[in-house]
């Protein structure tokens, strides 16, 4: 009778220990910018050295079907943090610019929207953002802020508003602006032949154009001309600085020491609140161009400057699993890895180097609903909770995160809205082994591009297409012509019937199936027909926060800790120093 009493007594207690794990730990996630799932040893690279973002896989759960909800920053990132398919809130684009170009635009996350940082707040958590935003910043004013990160549930926010440029970094050239000479080349060339027909019919006296009208039309003109000249100029001033909370303090910002800095901040950060449930976000610039590296990384990888950049990012996250292991938190704190898209496989410098990253045997990048573009490293540790050394090749989601870290802080998942993302815990604690994910929504900007389909009585993974991009060149694994792949008009091909693969046998997706080669052919596309049809009914018309409106220059939004006439020049952070103004 002792003995069964003793038995029951301690397993009361492991229970007891095993729910008090699970409750309210510290959050990390840390996040790159177009990171390429071959790029890391966890998965399967041998040249490049990542040994602390393999400890994570060594340590924790690695997943192998981890799909970011979109192939593009902006739209990725508020899928991200809402764990809804950015269409939803209105972050995809019917336009071609699928993302946020300039500070001073006025579209950004609603304000309407509920995101982990706002619930983990609530809850009790000191939450950070440190690094890159891109969700937008301003709406009518240049200091209202309601787009901004501590709008959103961040208590403290210390990084880029939009995102790194090659335009932020001298001498790395301008894709903005390469984009935008093509798209001016035909307005400027009708610009130029009407003004020189008006002017020929006016000299031969074929028809009358009244002076005062074409003065305004040449100061219509002039004037276009010399914000467009204006802002070109000082893009660098205007688009790339450094934020701390509401404060600028770089402006533009320094690439010196960069990674260091906001590793400093995530430390500082943890350290201040190791006595308190706290939520991280580390959102690397790395490995976005324009390309850097501090001295200390600078030619010692052997892939170029992007190796030295990721080789830096690893250090990186040494550094913050150092300080939990220093402070006793590492069993206390969940710690999750992830890229927010494939690697951009178009970035080539000027010079010829390869400044992109490697998808491993995955087609495409960045851009495209490809594996390559939205098959990212999904790694999750959270020492004797999560076990170690383990792999699941099941659908996830970058999605999946909200309701996930939603339900260990002990917050209610909303109940007004749809949540696409599914609780992850059951499956890294093996009490299921097949994901929630039975149907995942592809979306290529606003468009609807493919959809995987794991059926519950089958190891198949369907993925039907129903446009694919066009590359360019044709034989090439991306759109080098235009940087980018495009999402409508003469930039897709579109497919009917839709092309079909099962990703279990094909993941490089060489080999479309056909009614010939799969039996089950019109089956399968009649139950993912369906799938697409009860899916739409599920979304509601919202602003498009993506408009040319929302996605347009407006300089009275724009942020500046000078003035434009003294070129938003300021700098807090070199040596900590006071406030340095040059004019001109």
């Amino acid at each position: 009778m002792g003995l069964l009493l003793l038995l029951i007594i301690c397993h009361c207690a492991v229970n007891s220990i095993k729910t008090h794990s699970v409750s309210k730990p510290n959050i990390i996630l840390l996040m790159a910018d177009d990171l390429g799932i071959g790029d890391l040893g966890c998965y399967g690279n041998k040249t490049l050295r990542t040994p602390n973002i393999d400890r994570l896989a060594e340590e924790g759960v690695t997943l192998t079907q981890h799909i970011a909800a979109a192939p593009l920053c902006t739209p990725s990132r508020a899928a991200f943090l809402t764990g809804r398919y950015p269409i939803r809130s209105g972050m995809a684009a019917f336009s071609r610019v699928g993302v946020f170009l300039f500070s001073a635009s006025s579209g950004g996350l609603p304000s309407e929207e509920i995101t982990f940082s706002k619930l983990l707040k609530q809850k009790g958590y000191a939450t950070a953002l440190i690094g890159k935003w891109h969700l937008g910043m301003n709406c009518e004013s240049s200091n209202d802020f309601c787009h901004h990160p501590r709008s959103h549930g961040f208590d403290y926010f210390y990084g880029l508003p939009v995102t790194n440029f090659r335009d932020c970094k001298p001498g790395q050239g301008s894709v903005f602006l390469k984009g935008v000479q093509k798209d001016l080349v035909i307005p400027v060339q009708i610009t130029g032949i009407a003004l020189v027909s008006l002017a020929v019919v006016q000299y031969i006296g074929l028809f009358k154009v009244p002076f005062k009208a074409l003065g305004y039309f040449l100061l219509i003109i002039t004037i276009s001309l010399v914000v467009l000249i204006f802002f070109f100029y000082h893009f660098r001033q205007l688009n790339c600085f450094l934020m701390r909370d509401h404060r600028i303090i770089q402006q533009p910002l320094s690439y010196e020491n960069l990674t260091q800095r906001l590793t400093k901040e995530a430390m500082k950060f943890i350290e201040r609140n190791t006595d308190t449930p706290f939520l991280l976000f580390l959102s690397y610039l790395h490995v976005h161009t324009a390309l850097y590296a501090s001295e200390n990384f600078k030619g010692k990888s052997k892939h170029g400057l992007y190796g030295d950049a990721v080789e830096e990012m690893d250090w990186s996250v040494g550094q913050v699993l150092d300080v939990l292991e220093k402070h006793q938190l590492g069993d206390k704190t969940l710690v999750y890895f992830t890229s927010d898209q494939g690697a951009h496989v178009e970035e080539i410098s000027s010079a010829g180097e390869v400044h992109g990253g490697y998808n491993g045997i995955y087609k495409g990048g960045k851009s495209t609903n490809w594996e390559g573009g939205i098959r990212v490293p999904g790694l999750l540790r959270w020492p004797g909770v999560v076990q170690a050394g383990a792999y699941i090749d099941e659908p996830t989601s970058n999605m999946d995160i909200f309701p996930t870290i939603v339900k260990l802080a002990g917050a209610q998942l909303p109940s007004d809205r749809i949540i696409d993302g599914h609780d992850l815990l059951p499956l890294l604690q093996g009490e299921v082994t097949q994901s929630k994910h039975e149907f995942l929504f592809h979306y290529c900007n606003a468009y609807l591009n493919a959809v995987r389909w794991h059926p519950g009585n089958s190891e198949s993974i369907w993925k039907v297409f129903f446009f694919t991009p066009n590359f360019s060149p044709e034989d090439s694994n991306g759109c080098y012509d235009s940087h980018v792949c495009f999402c409508h008009g003469g930039f897709i091909t579109r497919h009917d019937p839709p092309l079909l693969f099962d990703l279990s046998r094909d993941p490089e997706e060489k080999e479309p199936l056909t009614p010939e080669t799969e039996s089950r052919f019109y089956e399968i596309i009649r139950v993912i027909q369906q799938a697409v049809d009860n899916h739409t009914k599920s979304l509601h018309a919202v602003p498009n926060q993506l408009s040319w409106d929302n996605l347009l220059w407006k300089p009275w939004l724009q942020l500046c800790c000078s003035s434009l006439f003294q070129s938003c020049y300021c700098d807090y952070e070199s040596g900590g120093g006071p406030l340095q103004v040059h004019l001109g």
